[in-house]
């Protein structure tokens, strides 16, 4: 009961300080850092989901039994590329995919109903034409749309394909990072949580919240371990947007631009 009420009060107290919904001009200074940072332009966020280990909740069947084989349910997150979590769902059924979690989650919804405030589209840098809009960065998991943006299959790409993976995994690798932050840091992630499983949601969600409070405050230390024992929901083939087409093809041609291109990408790939 303790451990419960604590988790709650953490969660309820530290939310609307440190992850509270981005406006506008908070959507623009991600993407600056993230340009800065991770030389992706117009990009708003790394997403990702990762399996969080419980025992078999009670009556539960096999909703929480993942392709792994093992209990767990998925902890869904919008990483900045200060590596804080703008936005967290935690607790869906581990049965069910990376694509199908966002689609469920309010983040998801607000995303396919554009109810998150974000600046219109706007041309990359160093170009006049054609505005892109903003996006965010997911792996082959998530399906194509306009705001959101996944690497191309990785058979027979062209040149110009394998630069566009290239250049979306360097932002991308920012949630990767941040969940190696998180894990290295409470400890309690990196094995079965032997909880009830409202509790343990509570307890990832509190963790969560520590996460960013501490990062904003003290900041991390880079020598420290980035990796993570987290598995990835099960990936399931999905069907992208045709406009999502579009705008990845011009970002695509953008990397291989003299305004847009890194002079190691090609040596890199």
């Amino acid at each position: 009961m303790v451990v419960r009420e604590t988790c709650v009060a953490i969660w309820d107290v530290l939310y609307p300080a440190v992850m509270a919904q981005p406006q506008k001009d908070d959507w623009l200074q991600i993407a600056d850092h993230f340009f800065q940072s991770c030389n992706f332009p117009n990009c708003v966020g790394a997403i990702d989901g990762k399996h969080i280990r419980v025992k078999k909740p009670i009556r539960s069947g096999s909703t929480f039994f993942n392709y792994k084989k093992y209990f767990s349910f998925v902890l869904f997150v919008v990483c900045d590329a200060n590596y804080c979590f703008r936005y967290i769902d935690v607790g869906s059924y581990s049965s069910s995919s990376d694509s199908a979690v966002l689609g469920h989650s309010a983040f998801g919804q607000m995303l396919n109903n554009n109810e998150l405030d974000l600046p219109g589209n706007t041309t990359l840098p160093g170009t006049t034409y054609p505005a892109i809009p903003f996006v965010f960065v997911g792996d082959e998991a998530f399906a194509l749309g306009e705001h959101l943006m996944r690497p191309f299959s990785s058979r027979g790409l062209s040149i110009a394909r394998r630069v566009f993976n290239y250049r979306l995994t360097r932002a991308r690798r920012v949630v990767e990072c941040a969940f190696g932050i998180l894990a290295n840091k409470w400890r309690f992630l990196r094995s079965p949580i032997h909880l009830k499983l409202e509790t343990a949601i509570s307890a990832v969600k509190a963790a969560c919240a520590l996460h960013n409070f501490v990062r904003v405050r003290d900041g991390f230390n880079f020598e420290d371990s980035l990796s993570h024992s987290l598995e990835s929901p099960n990936p399931s083939g999905v069907r992208g947007t045709r406009h999502g087409a579009a705008v990845r093809d011009h970002f695509t041609a953008y990397f291989l631009s003299p305004h847009g291109a890194l002079p190691w990408q090609l040596e890199a790939i």
